[in-house]
């Protein structure tokens, strides 16, 4: 009889370390899982750059063209219709 009470405490705290082995695994993969989706996140970070870039060299180059337009329009004395 005395032993029965031992077992049952030893099995608890098996139950217990089994619960912690798995929680421990769970935030092992949760940290992965997150890290990956960090990693990705800067990815799109470095791709919207590029497409920032991208769009501010085309609104440059339409610029250029609008003041090339604008002039060559005063040069003809052409007025907005």
């Amino acid at each position: 009889m005395p032993d029965e009470p031992a077992n049952l405490i030893l099995e608890h705290l098996r139950a217990i370390r089994a619960d912690m082995a798995e929680m421990r695994e769970m935030q092992r993969e949760h940290g992965h899982r997150l890290y990956r989706i960090e990693t990705g996140l800067a990815g799109l970070r470095r791709e919207q750059a590029a497409d920032a870039e991208g769009v501010a060299h085309v609104e440059a180059r339409l610029d250029r063209l609008r003041e090339e337009v604008d002039r060559i329009k005063r040069r003809l004395d052409i007025g907005d219709a």
